[in-house]
């Protein structure tokens, strides 16, 4: 290890070690916990040549490092997030993952945190630090440099472990069926609709003017955001904009719900945004979001429960979580229709619930 690749000549030598890998470990950080929008901050890379931190904030060209990656099954844990950011950040979706999260949660683990996995199966302690630490600052220090490698250099045992597990289990082919799901997931373009991404959780109990007051909020939230580059709950949390909204439709004062440590600047933009929202006509208020799915009838009902019981007895039977074959909602839909949204599920999760 080399320190933090930041120069083109540093990540040259790392490329002929990807040339010749027989293996790839993959993990990221960001910053999510101190700006907004979050930054990839760093890329953490293992191979059976070593270990080495990636600088993606340097002015590094990283086409040929993705390139190569993109030709590896890359080990990661508890892959989405990074998947997700590496896909926002740099357009990178990789052809193949093996995620040690996901092998450990088919197994039947239910402490699958990477520490958890390697104290059992390695038993390695791994050091705990710092989670929460800013990623975008530079030098790192010599204790984050230790955490970050820490998240990739005991990967490949791991997986070699997991995978011998699995394959005894005869579970393997549940691994790389989802985990080709997630990968797929991960490919799709988010697009965030604009009139959803404000109806955040309790704003189904709210009416129209309280939508309204929730809407004019989110967006005076982002703002803020913004401009302090911060994250969003850091300015006000959920549960405060939904107590707000609330308490403007139903006439009710809120200035006691706005926090004493707002600067006066920001407590005025906060009041102003709910009297423009108070002050739409009701032609112009949000309509109320009509529920997914309606009630089971008495026959969905009895297809509903007898899903479940199958899906629990199996689950018990096999040692792992029953969401891990079907969430509820997922039972709702098939007992709806089963033709319709049995097509959705991977073929080990049929298999189990037929």
């Amino acid at each position: 290890m080399i320190g933090v690749i930041c120069t083109d000549e540093q990540l040259a030598k790392l490329l002929e070690q990807l040339r010749g890998a027989q293996w790839v470990a993959l993990d990221t950080e960001a910053d999510s916990l101190h700006s907004y929008p979050e930054k990839l901050c760093l890329i953490q890379v293992c191979t059976e040549a070593g270990a080495w931190l990636v600088d993606p904030l340097s002015d590094l060209r990283l086409e040929k490092f993705f390139a190569l990656l993109r030709k590896h099954e890359l080990i990661m844990h508890g892959a989405d997030y990074d998947l997700r950011l590496l896909r926002k950040h740099q357009q990178f979706v990789p052809s193949r993952v093996f995620d040690t999260m996901l092998a450990a949660r088919l197994l039947g683990h239910r402490k699958f945190g990477l520490g958890d996995l390697v104290k059992h199966y390695l038993g390695i302690t791994l050091e705990k630090g710092p989670q929460k630490a800013n990623w975008a600052k530079r030098p790192l220090t010599p204790r984050m440099e230790r955490y970050a490698l820490g998240d990739v250099e005991y990967l490949k045992p791991l997986s070699a472990r997991l995978k011998h597990e699995l394959e005894l289990k005869g579970r393997l082919g549940w691994l790389e069926e989802s985990c080709a799901r997630l990968v797929a997931d991960c490919a799709r373009t988010n697009s965030v609709n604009a009139d959803s991404a404000w109806r955040i959780k309790g704003s189904a109990r709210l009416n129209r003017r309280g939508l309204a007051v929730l809407r004019e909020l989110w967006l005076w939230r982002e703002k803020e955001a913004l401009a302090a580059n911060k994250p969003p709950y850091f300015i006000l949390s959920h549960e405060l904009l939904i107590a707000i909204a609330a308490a403007a439709a139903d006439s009710r004062r809120v200035q006691h719900l706005v926090p004493g440590r707002f600067s006066y600047r920001r407590k005025d933009a906060l009041l102003k945004a709910v009297q423009r929202a108070l002050a739409l006509p009701p032609e112009q208020q949000p309509e109320p979001v009509r529920p997914e799915s309606t009630p089971l009838s008495e026959r969905e009902r009895a297809r509903f429960d007898e899903l479940k019981r199958r899906r629990d007895a199996r689950a018990a039977q096999l040692g792992i979580e029953p969401s891990l074959i079907a969430s509820r909602q997922t039972l709702v839909r098939l007992a709806q229709s089963w033709h319709q949204h049995a097509a959705k599920l991977m073929s080990w999760q049929r298999e189990l619930l037929c």
